[in-house]
């Protein structure tokens, strides 16, 4: 299974990342727990989240003021990559690194996504006219796709907002179409000091083609709570960079 971690994303715990172990459940309460949330909202034992062979489930332990999951209130639920749990005052949500396999299982399916990325990308720039750089054998990656300044698509309103960590509240519009997240730099100059310089960027191809790349970052990547290299984006998805989540929004 892949490692998977909690991100609290408002409340009195607000920035704490938790790891969850596949060998037992992380209990979340006010008293007793693994996760101690200081909140009058809380019970004692809240709940639980137990690893299972598909995934990870988050069942209620009785508690006063309920679980909610994606805003619904549940006695026991899947939780999807992304999920955000209210707890109280508290809202956490779901991340879901890279499954842990050895470099050669790992290249054949990143080399075919970035292959396919590659070929659907070129498509649409030879429409522009624009070229599509294309790295040597030698230094290619998976996240090497374009080299260079794209333009904005005409009549295209997209911005991302930063929905939690140190920046939340904060509007970036795209004024061109690859915008780089970074800390302190870059057309989304974040503040959180777990962002990496140059940490991801967003390309913007088209409407319905809007990528996200990782940078090679410290801390990783992630797309609607999992951790991609290289991922297509649509209206309303997450970008996990740090301890920040931002959302991405396009007018229509």
């Amino acid at each position: 299974m892949a490692t998977a971690f909690l991100k609290v994303v408002s409340g009195a715990r607000q920035g704490l990342n938790v790891p969850l172990s596949e060998a037992e459940p992380l209990i979340i309460g006010r008293k007793r727990g693994d996760l101690l949330l200081d909140d009058p909202l809380v019970s004692g034992s809240h709940a639980q989240i137990l690893p299972r062979e598909d995934g990870w489930v988050i069942q209620d332990l009785g508690s006063t003021n309920g679980t909610l999951v994606d805003g619904r209130l549940v006695r026991e639920a899947a939780l999807r990559p992304g999920a955000e749990i209210s707890i109280g005052s508290s809202k956490l949500v779901l991340f879901i690194g890279l499954a842990e396999a050895s470099v050669s299982e790992q290249q054949a399916p990143r080399q075919a996504a970035a292959r396919k990325n590659q070929l659907e990308i070129a498509w649409l720039l030879d429409e522009e006219l624009v070229e599509l750089r294309v790295p040597s054998e030698r230094t290619r990656s998976p996240a090497d796709v374009i080299d260079q300044d794209l333009r904005l698509p005409p009549g295209l309103n997209a911005m991302v907002e930063v929905v939690a960590g140190a920046d939340a509240g904060k509007v970036y519009r795209f004024t061109r179409g690859n915008i780089t997240i970074g800390r302190k730099m870059g057309e989304v100059p974040l503040s959180d000091l777990e962002v990496s310089r140059r940490h991801s960027v967003v390309e913007v191809f088209g409407r319905e083609m809007i990528f996200l790349r990782d940078l090679g970052s410290t801390n990783g990547t992630y797309h609607n709570g999992r951790q991609v290299s290289v991922s297509r984006l649509v209206d309303g998805d997450t970008i996990g960079v740090g301890r920040s989540v931002l959302k991405l929004r396009i007018a229509r």
